[in-house]
Parts: C-alpha cells; structure tokens; sequence
C-alpha cells in the first residue's frame, strides 16, 4: 500500500473518528466511554499498521478534546490500545490478536495509565483499578465490532491480510 493511501485512509478514520464522537459518546463519571475509537483502533491497526493506528488514535483525541467531546483519558487508552493492537497483528498476521491487544491496551494498560492523570493532574478522586471496568467495556465493545468487520472482509476477499507483509511497514 502506499504512503498517500495509508495517509488518505488514516485521515477518514480521524474524520470518522471526530465526527461520531459528538453522537456515539457516552459520558460515565468523568471519562467519556467512546467505542468507535477502538473499532477505529482495530482497523487502522490491521489495514495501516503501527505508526498510522497510534498517529490516527492520537489526532482523534486531540480533536475530540477541543471539540469538547472528549476528556484527557482518551489519549492513554486509545495511543496504547492502537499500539498493541497493530504491534499483535503485526508480529502474528491474526485479527483476533489485534483484537486482544486494543481490550488489554486500552482496558487495562490505558487505565491504568489514567489513574495518575486523574489524581495528580487533575486532582481529582479515583481508585487505581476503577477505569478499568469503564475502559475494558468501551474498548471490548469497539474491538469486537471491528473483528467481526475485518473478519468478514477477509473471508469475502474485500482484503487481503495474509498476504500484506508491506501493510504495516
């Protein structure tokens, strides 16, 4: 794939990305539960590679914070998710790796990277495992829609994985 049309897809999934974050957002406490982030994390994950998934999770969140429909906490969660998810898919050609790797690094490692952006930036009151209930079911309800697309993609032959070693370089 080449680099104008990996920047191309990267830039409608920002959009997308932006866009439906001011209809699909769901506000819980002081984070803002967002699943169409980790679907987007997951495809640009398999379809992109490394560096587009992370620079992709990253732009979405700074837009959606100035839009105002966002918070800080979706920088951790979704920079880490992206990241896991396409270093997975990378290193094993599986989409349910890449699945996994958004769950664990959004769920767990994202949240668990918020605690101290809560606590000592924000000053606000949290416990260290209570974004992980709320990150674990925001990014397994994304992951999971994205697996099933890409599931079905590949099996329809709308793309081709297994034979894109160049995808993610």
């Amino acid at each position: 794939m080449k680099r104008t049309h990996k920047l191309t897809l990267t830039a409608m999934m920002i959009a997308i990305g932006t866009i439906s974050s001011s209809l699909v957002s769901i506000p819980i406490g002081f984070t803002k539960v967002f699943p169409v982030q980790h679907f987007l994390n997951v495809l640009s994950a398999v379809l992109l590679g490394p560096y587009y998934a992370v620079a992709q999770a990253f732009c979405v969140s700074l837009l959606r914070n100035l839009m105002g429909t966002g918070s800080v906490f979706a920088f951790p969660g979704s920079m880490v998710g992206a990241l896991l998810a396409s270093l997975l898919f990378w290193k094993t050609r599986k989409i349910y790796l890449a699945f996994i790797g958004e769950v664990i690094g959004t769920g767990i490692l994202g949240a668990l990277l918020s605690y101290p952006i809560a606590t000592l930036i924000l000053g606000q009151k949290a416990s260290l495992f209570g974004f992980i209930p709320l990150f674990i079911f925001s990014s397994f309800a994304g992951a999971l829609i994205g697996f099933v697309i890409l599931t079905i993609f590949s099996k329809n032959n709308v793309v081709n994985l297994a034979d894109s070693k160049a995808v993610n370089k």
